[in-house]
């Protein structure tokens, strides 16, 4: 099975996005890529220091056009950073591919960020609040912009990254 359009993945950090990426665009016989390793090439920085420099403003300006880029490139599965569907520019620009939204409790995603030695140092924190809390304040927000863009939804709790990207496969292929 080859993709018929783009395939983005979406959801908070730490829900899997980058690894499934991976492991989906092996299945396809596709090749994936991340936007946030897009938006640091472009940026000619860290997000972090990007953040620190230039403001979330700066970051969304430099992540908008790299979301337009891969969204007129060819078809591939594309790993979005958690905030990316913030921007009504990017939502239209993912609408009419395939957008799947990962989901994993904030419980959970607390524990896989305290987990990942890079996330701190790469990613600031977006509210100030300890992890649980800001998981919780940002879903906040998000989940509805999240639905609204999705055609797949699919939990990652529990589940290894192949059984996830197995799961789309089976999806994509009508199973």
């Amino acid at each position: 099975m080859t993709l018929d359009r783009k395939l983005f993945l979406v959801g908070y950090r730490g829900t899997g996005k980058t690894t499934v990426a991976r492991e989906l665009a092996e299945l396809l016989g596709s090749d994936w890529v991340d936007a946030d390793d897009q938006i640091e090439l472009r940026g000619h920085r860290t997000i972090a220091e990007i953040f620190a420099e230039d403001g979330e403003q700066g970051f969304r300006d430099i992540e908008e056009e790299v979301v337009s880029s891969l969204a007129a490139g060819p078809n591939q599965v594309v790993a979005l950073g958690g905030g990316a569907v913030l921007r009504e520019s990017n939502r239209a620009a993912i609408a009419g591919h395939h957008v799947v939204w990962l989901v994993a409790s904030p419980k959970v995603l607390a524990g896989r960020l305290t987990a990942d030695e890079t996330s701190a140092s790469r990613r600031p924190s977006l509210t100030g609040a300890g992890l649980v809390e800001e998981i919780e304040q940002v879903l906040a927000v998000r989940t509805p912009i999240y639905q609204q863009c999705a055609t797949m939804v699919v939990s990652t709790e529990g589940r290894s990254p192949r059984e996830i990207a197995a799961e789309i496969h089976g999806m994509l292929a009508g199973n």
